[in-house]
């Protein structure tokens, strides 16, 4: 049986995987039957040079969906040969910025190999939205879509009339809403989503402490951006500022020459604006997290890097859930975890 099992030691797939859809591929061209024994851990690790942790690692994942099953003293049998089809999902999301892809990431990795996965962008581009739906009507098991588009000015929708129209098409029991809720669906959708207005409030509430600390709140909000972002954004920020009386301001953009004073904290959403300003921080030589506050939105591996506080969406959780509704064929709502993370910029 050993020699049916392919290994390519170029390929950047783990091992462990390679392992796993090496024998699921000999289960469905009939080379591996029902009660056959295969190799043992050790012999397995033994042949191919790897560790036995990584032989391990893909039998517990064979195991877990009863593809394989072990017997005290005996070894490893075939338990399973009626292998589940793939399910085919169109992931339709407005962007790829870097936490979007941590949500796809998570996402197609907790749905496994019994999945297949089409990404596909629209860029916030209505046009584009609707032509990629009507092309791809009744092509997928699944429909996992977030909602966010511009005007021709660049502000931020929802959705549209059309859009609403076009989502209804797809069967209720074939949908996954991701971020937006307000598109007046049935109650079998599948809804993850944030509450951007309530969101931004919590956290800064959370903040609260360290944000009394500085003179003046100041957000930059990117009314002009080529992926526009949800006013209720906005609104959750003066919402918190006048209920707290904090003294505060909102800026468009972080200028090349702004005008810093110390006391000042700052709160960026777009990264070229963060990196901006911490350089400017710099070069005016303020001590940031003391003379300066940043705190920004949405985290990143970059903003862990530079130990800048955040406010964000888990995101990971965010695809993990979706996935897991659809395995275990949920439905229903979820709010996704919104969490400020303290760091050393405030």
């Amino acid at each position: 049986m050993i020699k049916l099992i392919k290994i390519d030691e170029d390929s950047r797939v783990p091992k462990y995987k390679q392992i796993v859809d090496s024998i699921l591929q000999n289960i469905a061209n009939g080379n591996l039957k029902i009660n056959q024994k295969i190799p043992s851990i050790n012999s397995f690790s033994e042949e191919f040079y790897m560790s036995r942790d990584t032989v391990e690692k893909a039998y517990n994942i064979l195991k877990e969906r009863k593809i394989i099953s072990s017997i005290r003293g005996k070894g490893y049998y075939i338990t399973r040969t009626k292998l589940e089809s793939k399910v085919n999902i169109l992931f339709l999301t407005n962007k790829l910025s870097s936490y979007k892809m941590k949500t796809y990431s998570s996402f197609i990795d907790t749905l496994g190999a019994n999945a297949h996965v089409d990404l596909q962008i629209y860029h916030c581009d209505e046009t584009l939205f609707l032509n990629i739906l009507d092309k791809f009507e009744g092509a997928y098991d699944y429909y996992v879509i977030t909602t966010h588009f511009k005007t021709e000015e660049l502000k931020h929708l929802s959705f549209t009339d059309e859009v609403v129209n076009a989502i209804r098409n797809i069967p209720a029991d074939k949908l996954v809403v991701l971020d937006n809720i307000k598109l007046g669906t049935s109650d079998d959708v599948i809804k993850i989503y944030q509450d951007f207005e309530n969101d931004i409030y919590n956290a800064l509430k959370e903040g609260l402490p360290k944000i009394t600390k500085y003179k003046r709140l100041i957000l930059v909000y990117p009314d002009k951006a080529v992926y526009p972002y949800p006013r209720r954004i906005l609104h959750g920020f003066r919402k918190f500022c006048v209920e707290h009386e904090i003294n505060f301001e909102i800026l468009s953009e972080v200028y090349d020459d702004m005008i810093l004073k110390k006391g000042d904290l700052f709160i960026t959403i777009e990264e070229s604006d963060l990196v901006n300003l911490v350089k400017q921080i710099r070069d005016e030589e303020f001590v940031l997290g003391k003379d300066i506050g940043v705190i920004s939105y949405n985290d990143t591996p970059l903003k862990d890097l530079l130990g800048i506080t955040v406010m964000s969406t888990d995101f990971n959780i965010m695809g993990e859930t979706a996935a897991r509704m659809i395995l275990n064929k949920e439905k229903g709502q979820v709010k996704v975890p919104f969490n400020f993370i303290d760091r050393n910029s405030i």
